[in-house]
């Protein structure tokens, strides 16, 4: 793997070194033991990159955290790696998911992130037989919206973070259900407020999230991001999946079948059963009137 200049240490054999002091690094020994020598039974999560471990055993002063753990074989995971690492080493903000650590030693890299107990929205909504209520659903919607504001205005005052892969499995939940953006492996540093607001860039996402202006044109801005968001916010909604193929052809689309329904003045057939009594007619109106200018 190659790292990049600022992840260099002067010694033969290079950690990662982040600018933000309070990312701690750990030795593989810690890892080891944390992690159980990174047993299968630990593994909360895979992507091309490798797996992702949850250690409930303390490691240096954190009594819980998510191992990422890079198969050095995978080129294009050492990339997003090397993206997230990028992205995360810049950002501080309540509604994004913390890097903490990070160990590179004996061909092993990993990072460590603050654990989040309550998984990832996707899961909530169609996976673990959980019930949000409307009030939660709002609060982690309002939280990720938040964080992804963050990103696209910048911690600077000339470039924001285009997330490229906003989806419900990326917005993870802590212990109080409180929304935190993750997976920047995909991220693009963008401009803000000049001439040129697109990135010209090979077109990668999550299909059924996908903004359709940039997947035909590969033009990246913040609006793809906030296309993403908008299914995200109906998935919340209606609690259906972006896509779905278990139903008929024209309505595998979220997206699209969201769409008719708005064109077609059934706007109550986009609601989840299950919140029908919860919501008042008054956010009804208020809802599909801010959210459904997303896709539309």
């Amino acid at each position: 793997m190659i790292l990049p200049e600022y992840m260099k240490s002067a010694d033969t054999n290079p950690s990662i070194i982040l600018p933000d002091q309070t990312c701690q690094r750990f030795t593989l020994a810690e890892i080891h033991s944390a992690s159980n020598n990174f047993d299968e039974t630990f593994v909360i999560g895979r992507g091309g990159f490798g797996e992702v471990y949850k250690c409930t055993r303390k490691i240096g002063l954190v009594d819980q955290v998510a191992l990422k753990r890079l198969i050095t074989t995978s080129s294009q995971g050492a990339r997003e790696f090397e993206a997230e690492v990028e992205v995360l080493s810049k950002l501080r903000h309540g509604n994004l998911v913390s890097l903490i650590g990070n160990c590179n030693e004996e061909n092993e890299v990993v990072l460590a992130y603050e654990f989040m107990p309550n998984g990832n929205l996707q899961d909530l909504l169609h996976n673990t037989g959980t019930d949000l209520s409307w009030l939660q659903r709002l609060k982690i919607c309002i939280g990720a919206a938040r964080g992804l504001d963050y990103l696209h205005t910048g911690p600077s005052t000339q470039h924001g973070i285009i997330h490229r892969d906003v989806k419900t499995s990326n917005i993870l939940l802590d212990a109080n259900f409180a929304a935190k953006i993750s997976d920047f492996g995909l991220a693009k540093v963008g401009p803000i407020n000049q001439t040129q607001t697109f990135v010209s860039t090979r077109v990668k996402g999550t299909f059924g999230y996908m903004d359709p202006s940039y997947f035909l044109s590969g033009k990246l801005t913040r609006k793809s991001d906030v296309y993403a968001f908008g299914v995200v916010l109906f998935k919340v909604l209606s609690g259906r999946q972006a896509v779905d193929r278990s139903i008929d052809e024209e309505q595998w689309s979220l997206a699209v079948w969201v769409q008719d329904q708005i064109k077609d003045g059934k706007l109550n057939q986009i609601i989840d059963p299950r919140l029908n009594r919860q919501i008042s007619k008054k956010i009804r109106e208020g809802v599909f009137k801010y959210s459904s200018r997303v896709l539309v």
